[in-house]
């Protein structure tokens, strides 16, 4: 490679660095967790949610965390800071966090009302994180609550290549015939 090809090179791999897009650092809320700006913002009513995020054209996900945990802190600081996986998601998914600990109201699928641990207990347990992906159309929830009517689940950390691996699973139905593993095997 000539001196004026490698110049060139390196000016735009520079140039092209410095063009790509960034993911935003993790901030703290006044629970202390970490979340990310672009995080749905919500009354919790998880009806109206999914019909928003359908007509939207994204899917939604209900993301379980829990101040001080270190998955959760990875999720944030890892997978949410690349780029790549940042773009992906934000395009094609609506992301609502609750924590294990909270305390406010959530109106599950069924219009059902729980207080924020309650409901989150019911999807995560005392695990987290915890995702829970929700069906792409609300009428395909048939008057269920949200844990029953996922249509994938993320039980704990997974790192970057997994965690992107599972959106795209989502973003394509391939859970409606595969599952995620056969899905993960077979795309690696």
């Amino acid at each position: 490679m000539s001196a004026i090809n490698r110049r060139l090179f390196l000016t735009a791999a520079v140039v092209g660095a410095a063009a790509a897009p960034r993911a935003r650092a993790a901030t703290i809320e006044s629970g202390g967790l970490l979340t990310q700006d672009w995080f749905l913002q919500s009354f919790l009513d998880l009806r109206e949610d999914l019909e928003a995020a359908a007509a939207a054209g994204k899917r939604l996900v209900i993301l379980v965390e829990q101040k001080g945990c270190p998955f959760c802190r990875d999720l944030h600081l890892v997978n949410f800071a690349d780029p790549e996986i940042v773009s992906f998601v934000r395009e094609r998914f609506e992301i609502i966090q609750l924590d294990l600990y909270g305390a406010r109201e959530v109106t599950d699928l069924d219009g059902k009302r729980y207080e924020e641990k309650a409901f989150a207990r019911r999807i995560a347990g005392q695990m987290t994180p915890v995702a829970i992906f929700l069906p792409a159309r609300p009428e395909e929830v048939g008057g269920r609550p949200a844990h029953e009517a996922a249509v994938a689940k993320m039980p704990g950390y997974l790192p970057p290549a997994p965690f992107l691996a599972l959106f795209r699973y989502v973003a394509e139905e391939a859970y409606r015939r595969e599952s995620f593993e056969a899905y993960l095997r077979r795309s690696s």
